[in-house]
Formats: structure tokens, sequence, C-alpha cells
């Protein structure tokens, strides 16, 4: 059974739960052409992920006699199926906050994206995001008239849902993947009831490479960490602001925030304007054992996130055995329980969040160790790879026996 996955950007350090899901598809028997639109703007700094790259397709930076003569090709094979994918890219595009010429690319992407399908023997594509790739893929199986599946994360898609043609995106694809129940109210919120029974829950998983071996014990530094991209979705301003108040209430800690981004500046003036460049420090993207050292040297785990879908990082964090301290947002409460594996509080709320992360630091290291095996418990429950690999394997496996 072959299959082809799309991501606009692959392989990448945040998108490591894509690799994972490929690999263990592949374990399963499972055959996965690995396409993308470009290369990952993040660059690769782990041996996992450079292997992938040499294994991925790229649109972006293919060879121009390549694109060309995939355009070409596809334009000739199947210039009915090429009109109806580029009178939909028309339809997107009006609406669309890209607009027309974005759409106008998409469509060439998607020709080269067609030809490359045919090349490899694929008749199904999956796409991770219901953003541009999944577009891109829409317009592909017009033109080869295949079919295609995608997985929507958040909180991209649920935040423009109207322009992204998500509601269309749904109804067209085989089946559409939620890796939460949140999410797949969200998605269900765009269609009526007949299309529901397409949309499934897949759990993104954590493989037991990453957490295998002998539970780190605690350290006794009183120390936190925060992994994820320093963005506005991530909530980190409110967490300085957040360290500022324990710092003001007398508390000794260390905050360290792994990951980079767009807002790096602004949060780094926050740290100088709230007098923490002795507490905060700013780590940079790891790779995915860096990533573990750092929670492992932690006491806790803290994401304040605004926006989510639901957070790889906070599963990893369980997995090693680390209470987490994050949101009421999203699917976040679906795996976080207070009192049980950590602490919520409301998104935005700086005293709130300073008020868990001042009762994780006064916790004894018999309540934070318990937190965080209840917390490996219910992610190894819920977000073992090979199992929701193998519910997405079935969800494929129905689209490619159905009858033509």
């Amino acid at each position: 059974m072959k299959i082809a996955y799309l991501v606009n950007q692959y392989p990448g350090i945040s998108h490591t739960f894509v690799r994972r899901e490929i690999l263990a598809l592949e374990k399963l028997g499972m055959s996965v052409a690995r396409f993308a639109i470009r290369s990952s703007r993040q660059g690769l700094i782990s041996e996992e992920d450079k292997s992938e790259a040499a294994l991925t397709r790229r649109v972006v930076g293919a060879p121009a006699l390549d694109l060309i003569g995939s355009i070409l090709a596809s334009l000739l094979r199947s210039p009915l199926g090429a009109l109806t994918a580029f009178a939909a890219a028309i339809q997107f595009g009006r609406k669309s906050e890209a607009g027309l010429f974005r759409h106008g690319l998409y469509f060439l992407e998607a020709l080269v994206l067609a030809h490359w399908l045919r090349r490899a023997g694929v008749n199904h594509v999956h796409a991770h995001f219901g953003t541009n790739s999944t577009t891109v893929a829409l317009l592909a199986s017009r033109i080869t008239g295949g079919s295609f599946s995608f997985t929507a994360h958040g909180p991209e898609e649920f935040d423009k849902p109207g322009p992204i043609g998500l509601k269309e995106k749904i109804e067209e694809a085989a089946f559409t993947v939620a890796i939460s129940s949140f999410g797949m109210s969200q998605l269900r919120r765009l269609v009526t009831p007949d299309h529901w029974s397409k949309i499934k829950i897949v759990h993104c998983g954590i493989e037991n490479a990453f957490h295998e071996g002998a539970v780190a014990p605690l350290p006794q530094a009183k120390r936190f960490v925060c992994v994820g991209r320093l963005c506005e979705q991530k909530g980190q301003v409110t967490l300085i602001e957040a360290a500022a108040r324990l710092k003001r209430d007398g508390y000794a800690f260390e905050l360290v925030l792994v990951g980079d981004g767009e807002m790096r500046p602004l949060i780094e003036k926050a740290v100088r304007d709230h007098n923490l460049s002795g507490e905060v420090v700013f780590a940079g993207w790891k790779t995915p054992t860096e990533v573990r050292a750092e929670i492992e040297a932690s006491r806790a785990f803290v994401l304040p996130s605004y926006a989510e879908g639901l957070p790889v990082s906070i599963m990893e964090a369980f997995m090693l055995n680390r209470p987490v301290i994050s949101t009421y947002i999203a699917g976040i409460p679906e795996l976080v329980e207070p009192g049980v594996n950590g602490w919520l509080a409301p998104a935005g709320d700086a005293e709130a969040l300073a008020v868990a992360m001042a009762e994780a630091l006064t916790a004894d290291d018999a309540v934070l160790s318990e937190m965080g095996r209840h917390g490996k418990e219910k992610t190894a429950e819920r977000h073992e790879i090979d199992t929701e690999a193998a519910k997405l394997k079935l969800a494929f496996q129905a689209v490619l026996d159905a009858p033509s």
C-alpha cells in the first residue's frame, strides 16, 4: 500500500510529529513518498531530519527544467483535470487573504506534484495542516483523478476557516484527521452532519525511542523549561510576566526557553524590562536528544499558550515524567489534569500562571514525581505512535480499497 505525504515545510525542527507518523506507518508495512513545497526555514540540526531530507522531494528549489517538464506533462496528460483544478484555485483565491496570484502559484505547484505522484505510482496524498499544503493536495487530486486527505492541527485553520476554504476541503477530502476532540468539534462546526463520519481523531504520537531508559530523577535546581516556537500563539511574554511576579515574591528559579521565532526580540525586551536576565535562558532550537535533556533537567514543564492544537512538547514532558503547567485552551485540558498531572491557568493570566509555578517550586519531589507518573500513564495510553499510526493506516486502506 503506497501513499504520499505533503507538508509545506518538511522536514523541520517543529515537525517531528510528522516524521514520527511516517516512520510508524512504514513500520506497519506502508510505503510513503515524501513531498514538500519547500525546505524548512528553521534549517536542519538533527540527524533524523537530515535523513528525512534526503528522502523528501521539494517543489521550491527543484531544477527549473524539471518543474517546467512536470507542468507540461500534467497539462498534456490531464487537460480537463487541470482545468477543474485551475477553476478551484480561482475560487479559493477570490476569498483568500493570499489572493489570486498566490493561488496561481499553488496551481503550478499542484501540476508539478501531480506529475511526481504519477511517476511514483501514488493515487492518494495526505497533507499536514489544512492551509496551503492541503490546497495543493486538493488541486493535485483534481489533476490526477486521485484522492487526498489531510490533518488539521490548529490554531491557524480554526482562526480563518473561511479564507482558507476549510469547509470545502473537508467536503472534498476522502477523510480529515483531527488531533484532539476539540479539533474534531471545530471541524464539525463547518460542515453538515453527513460529513462528520469522515472526520477522524488520530492523536500525534511519541515513539519509545524518545523516552526509553531509566527515568531521570528530579533535579534539585528550581528549574522550569518551556519548549516551543517563540511566537504570539505560545504566550511566552505572559510567561515572562509570571516569572517577574515570582521574583518579586522572593522565589529563586531558572527558566529555560527552548526554541526560536519571530517574537524573540519582544521576549528578550520583556526579560530586560523585568530585570530577569539572571533567571531566563534563551537556548534556541535543539535536537530531539537535546530537548529530552533539557526537559529532564527541569522540575516542571511550562507552556502558557494562547492558541493551540495539542502540543507535542507537552506529551514529551509527560513521557519523561515531568508535570506540566499550561492553559485552559483547545485540546490541552484533554491531557493536562489540574492537581493530577499538572496545573492549568487561564490563557493570558500572568498572576494565575505565577501561582501555579510557585506551587511547582514549593512542591516536594514525591508530589512532582507522582504527577509526572500520572502524566506519563495518560500520554502512553492516548499518544503511543504505533497505535495512532494503525488508526491512520485503516483510514488509508479504506480509501485505497474503495471502488474507483
